[in-house]
């Protein structure tokens, strides 16, 4: 594995944290608007770990990446979380 891996790896982490938490927690009509902001906050977090790391080299690759793999497992989890509710 490479680096590039482990700068978008917590992001993921993140996300399946937020999205844990928030269909653990909460209650089933306030779910979509916390797993919007879960998604924001690993969007946040994406570009300050890639800015972090001061390489240009694959920048744009590695946010997609981190903020893609959020958006899968958020949707994912609000998929569940429609099923459930």
């Amino acid at each position: 594995m490479t680096w590039q891996f482990f700068s978008v790896l917590p992001v993921w982490v993140i996300a399946t944290a937020g999205a844990l938490a928030t269909g653990l927690v909460l209650p089933h009509e306030q779910q979509l608007t916390w797993f919007a902001i879960t998604l924001a906050t690993a969007t946040i977090a994406a570009f300050w770990i890639q800015l972090a790391i001061k390489r240009k080299d694959g920048f744009v690759v590695r946010v997609m990446a981190a903020v893609g793999g959020s958006v899968v497992i958020l949707a994912v989890a609000t998929g569940i979380a429609a099923l459930a509710g």
